[in-house]
């Protein structure tokens, strides 16, 4: 069994390449696709708190209804903020990793290999093309 979980989305490129990577290290993640399977309160919470982030930042803007529900506004709680999460779960940031080694948000997806077990066992390059990863996990820009 797999000690890597990732929070996934299979839509978001950032989430892709983060995914590819872990595989790439020679591990097999737990993937949760958290729009079909959103976690639940407890999940939730424990995912935010393990980041080290505030509940905000854990927060995705972009293509959600973050502006619409005016979740910018500081009269909302982390507790009710976590219930805006919870009931749309598109407002969870990701790719959230949950390795041995901390649990991190992988944006932008090379963070990822700064808490994986094991280095990356050949030259990566991400699907935008714009630069790779070498087997020792430095950024190379593609030939």
């Amino acid at each position: 069994m797999s000690t890597i979980t990732i929070f996934h989305n299979p839509a978001c490129g950032t989430s892709r390449n983060t995914l590819a990577m872990i595989r790439s290290s020679g591990e097999e993640p737990i993937v949760v696709e958290y729009l079909k399977t959103p976690p639940d309160r407890e999940t939730l919470k424990g995912l935010i708190a393990a980041t080290g982030m505030a509940t905000r930042e854990v927060m995705r803007r972009k293509g959600t209804p973050y502006d619409e529900l005016g979740l910018d506004d500081p009269k909302w709680t982390d507790e009710q903020l976590v219930d805006f999460m919870l009931q749309h779960p598109i407002l969870i940031n990701r790719p959230i990793v949950v390795p041995p080694l901390g649990t991190l948000l992988c944006r932008p997806s090379e963070l990822v290999l700064g808490i994986l077990p094991n280095p990356q066992r050949a030259a990566f390059a991400k699907e935008d093309g714009e630069q790779g990863i070498d087997a020792e996990g430095r950024r190379v820009e593609p030939q």
